[in-house]
């Protein structure tokens, strides 16, 4: 297992940049906290971060095949590699699960890639593409098991900083823990904690840390298309053993309000997955001390839009 540090999120800043959008900053959370508007990133998540890096990384040592790039995932990480893909003038071929949300599949199809819906879940679309790779000799991305995938999301904590002067904690959301890594590597060297924060029906970090080691998990909240990782990687379970990590869950209807709270006060559209790192908050999961500066991540946007102020919204 590679440790993720500071040199790799280092490494990556300077590759992506210029590439990715530098994350803005506001105030608007609970109790003063600040709020990082990566879903203002290019395809509309974080992921645009690590799938640049993972690729001009591979292009840099000469190692991107013909057959291009292939990637599993429940949408966004697709979204990405097929964007970074198309900068870099290679096929992307996107697996994702046949229940993935119909706005990012069109989307990826605009960007080109040649999209595969398989099974019901993200495990059973990665092993199709899995068996994909060997056969075709596409290079094999991962939507957050990755060190150069992890370290790129953990770029943005470098650019919050700047604007967050004296910054305490930040707070991420929690899927297979790509994001929760890079953001971690790059918190740890600054001294800033890292709250994860994972669905309670979702918890593939809490069950590694449980099991000492990353297991398999039931995957059943309504931040799944994003967040539903049937287990966590092994450097988001190293880095969820330091000391300055804290891991939280929530419940559904937390994430639902936090969503539509978003929307209501800020119209701010963001999917399930970005509101359940704010739900921690609003819910008191985490708690900060009065004199804390926390900056809550909302970490993508791929959402209908039209599900903010409905019924289930």
């Amino acid at each position: 297992m590679h440790q993720l540090d500071h040199s790799d999120v280092r490494a990556a800043a300077e590759r992506i940049a210029g590439l990715v959008r530098p994350v803005a900053v506001s105030p608007g959370g609970p109790d003063g906290t600040w709020l990082a508007l990566e879903y203002m990133q290019h395809t509309g998540s974080f992921k645009a971060r690590g799938a640049v890096n993972f690729l001009r990384a591979h292009r840099e040592a000469g190692a991107l095949p013909e057959a291009g790039v292939t990637i599993a995932s429940g949408g966004n990480a697709g979204l990405a590699c097929a964007w970074a893909a198309r900068r870099e003038g290679v096929r992307a071929t996107v697996f994702l699960p046949e229940n993935a949300p119909a706005v990012k599949v069109e989307r990826l199809r605009g960007y080109g890639a040649d999209v595969r819906l398989v099974g019901r879940e993200y495990a059973q679309a990665l092993a199709a593409c899995e068996e994909f790779a060997a056969a075709s000799g596409a290079l094999a991305s991962h939507a957050y098991d990755h060190p150069l995938v992890a370290a790129g999301a953990g770029t943005l904590l470098e650019e919050v900083r700047r604007q967050v002067p004296g910054l305490d904690t930040v707070v991420v959301s929690v899927g297979g823990g790509g994001l929760f890594a890079g953001v971690a590597a790059a918190a740890r060297a600054h001294g800033v904690r890292t709250v994860a924060v994972e669905p309670e029906n979702c918890r593939a970090l809490h069950a590694a840390l449980a099991a000492g080691e990353p297991v398999d998990v039931p995957v059943d909240s309504v931040a799944a298309d994003s967040l539903g990782a049937r287990r966590a990687s092994a450097t988001a379970l190293a880095a969820a053993r330091d000391a300055g990590v804290r891991t939280v869950l929530v419940p559904d209807a937390a994430i639902v309000r936090a969503r539509r709270a978003l929307w209501e006060e800020h119209r701010i559209a963001v999917e399930h997955a970005a509101s359940t790192a704010l739900a921690a908050l609003a819910t008191g999961a985490y708690r900060p001390e009065p004199d804390e500066r926390v900056c809550v991540v909302l970490c993508g946007a791929n959402t209908d839009p039209g599900t903010l102020t409905g019924p289930d919204a």
